[in-house]
């Protein structure tokens, strides 16, 4: 029987993590295994990393365009499209900053001695950069977020100016009417497609591709990583929780007039959908048959929200990249500025927006705010070792904060039928 992809890659992150470590242990210094790291495993890693950024461009750009677009109707819904998108950004921005909150407090990758940051953070600079950076400095950086050329900054990696000009594309998209814009629309959906099945292919070779980025870093460094990578994925799912049932819950109570207690409880089998599948596309049909049933919430809103809200509200996601570019920064030893992390959070906020409700679709923008703030991208082999369970709780988070957002714009709205916290 053909395992799950989720348990060939923890496989493959405890094979190589237990070779690499006891390679260590056995032969500390030896040159042969310095050059089978340099010569196998190290190139092995890189192969499967370049396959990921092979994928960056097409994949971000027609995901971002087609979420923004799909907010066109914010114009023609009016009250429900605004509230639907000012809840939105909102929410999105409290997820990550809860998130870089509780990396900058707690730290999780630090801890390293210093001679091995610096011997890691050679090697790892020594890969070639897949994607340019933005510079981050006074005027120079607004200016560089309005690219004068989207192709050459396409073709330069440059992310930045990129998802600034897939934001106004796809805002320009959405106003305009759908006969017009049908053939772009379904050309742009062939190339999310296409880059979702290649996607599929490259994380087929992804227990490969964690085994050996793993020996790599744990046959320089040792296990030592193993506790660095323990504190991150608890505080990934403390700020999680802390989002789910203290932002949702006051958002709710205080924005919605509903009970949380309620809320909850009326939508738990669309949370255990969301978990069970960890993805939030999957659990749109779930979700919308708890908004109506259960909540009672009117249809013509909660249709609206939930099938906006599972391409363009995924605080998970958010809070996640938030979290896992500073752990990488933290655990490389790159400093980032207060503008540095400001705009981490910008751009996982609109990586949120432009981020499929599929398992593991978040890893490439991951992979892009690496390359845009300049720390290594070798490190996400780690992350990839343990993204099963974290996807699995971001999108609980996702589709909750779906319905959580369901619930504050239908407050207002004429119902269909008489909503669940009347009296």
């Amino acid at each position: 029987m053909r395992w799950p992809l989720h348990v060939r890659i923890l496989i493959g992150l405890a094979v190589g993590t237990a070779a690499g470590t006891a390679c260590h242990l056995a032969f500390p210094g030896s040159p042969s295994l310095d050059a089978f790291v340099g010569g196998v495993t190290e190139p092995a890693g890189r192969i499967f990393l370049r396959l990921l950024f092979m994928l960056v461009i097409p994949l971000v750009v027609s995901a971002l365009v087609l979420g923004v677009s799909a907010l066109g109707d914010v114009r023609r819904l009016g009250r429900i499209g605004l509230k639907t998108l000012a809840y939105t950004v909102v929410v999105s921005t409290i997820a990550v900053l809860i998130g870089v909150g509780l990396v900058n407090l707690v730290r999780p990758g630090e801890g390293l001695p210093p001679a091995l940051r610096a011997t890691l953070t050679a090697q790892a600079a020594s890969a070639p950069a897949p994607a340019a950076g933005v510079k981050l400095s006074g005027s120079d950086f607004i200016v560089t977020l309005i690219p004068d050329n989207a192709v050459r900054a396409a073709a330069e990696g440059q992310m930045l100016p990129l998802m600034v000009f897939a934001l106004l594309f796809g805002a320009g998209l959405g106003v305009l009417p759908r006969d017009r814009t049908d053939g772009l629309v379904r050309m742009l959906e062939g190339v999310y497609e296409v880059s979702i099945k290649l996607t599929d292919w490259v994380l087929a070779l992804a227990p490969l591709g964690v085994a050996a980025l793993l020996f790599t870093l744990t046959a320089r460094l040792g296990y030592d990583i193993l506790r660095h990578l323990g504190t991150y994925v608890l505080v990934v799912v403390g700020a999680l929780a802390i989002h789910q049932f203290v932002v949702y819950s006051l958002s709710v109570s205080l924005l919605g007039g509903m009970s949380p207690r309620r809320f909850f409880r009326d939508v738990q089998d669309a949370m255990l959908t969301a978990f069970s599948t960890a993805s939030s596309t999957a659990t749109l049909p779930t979700a919308l048959k708890v908004a109506e049933e259960n909540l009672r919430l009117p249809p013509h809103v909660s249709r609206f929200v939930l099938t906006v809200g599972a391409a363009a509200n995924q605080n998970g996601t958010a809070l996640f990249e938030g979290v896992t570019v500073l752990f990488l920064a933290q655990f490389y030893g790159v400093p980032l500025s207060f503008a540095q992390q400001v705009t981490v959070v910008l751009i996982c906020i609109l990586g949120g927006i432009g981020t499929a409700g599929v398992p593991a679709a978040s890893i490439p923008v991951v992979i892009t705010i690496l390359g845009i703030v300049g720390v290594p991208a070798e490190g996400i082999g780690m992350i990839l070792g343990v993204d099963r369970l974290l996807d699995m709780c971001r999108t609980t988070l996702n589709v909750t904060g779906d319905l959580a957002a369901a619930v504050v714009v239908s407050r207002g709205e004429e119902p269909a039928a008489p909503p669940a916290w009347a009296p």
